[in-house]
């Protein structure tokens, strides 16, 4: 069971990479949306599936998270599997593109390493919980910003 927390909680070992493994966690949820629009293009404009599988792998990667405390630590570089959900969140009900999808990394990477706007005391939650809460947090701003951008455009 312990390979089964790891492998998602590392979103499939993208949380292995040498350097920087959030960014490269954000890149590879970023490549799974590319690729799942790629696939089933009628999606870009149905996002009730990306909601569902945010929502479940939020639940999931907090426990899983918890799992691994133990032996990984409280917030291990490693686990990955919060940014991923961070970047779906920042592109929810957005229109699925890549200029849409790379702004909406760059700026859920930006608010999920400075942390403004109370996004560091989503840390203070305990376990699996808050290790996913700052990155929750990072992808609302994103998305609120990017929603503005398609109101005033």
């Amino acid at each position: 069971m312990n390979f089964i927390y790891k492998t998602f909680a590392t979103f499939f070992g993208a949380g292995y990479a040498p350097l920087a493994p959030g960014t490269f966690g954000a890149l590879f949820a970023a490549g799974f949306v590319y690729l799942w629009q790629t696939l089933q293009p009628e999606l870009s404009y149905y996002h009730w599936p990306l909601l569902i599988v945010t929502i479940l792998a939020f639940f999931l990667g907090a426990y899983c998270t918890d799992q691994l405390a133990e032996e990984w630590g409280k917030d291990p570089s490693k686990v990955v599997i919060d940014e991923a959900i961070g970047l779906w969140i920042s592109i929810l009900f957005v229109p699925v593109n890549t200029v849409y999808l790379v702004a909406g990394l760059i700026l859920f990477r930006i608010f999920d390493i400075w942390k403004p706007l109370g996004i560091r005391k989503m840390e203070n939650i305990k376990g699996g919980w808050g290790v996913m809460m700052d990155d929750v947090l990072a992808g609302v701003y994103a998305n609120i910003i990017l929603q503005i951008y398609l109101l005033l455009s």
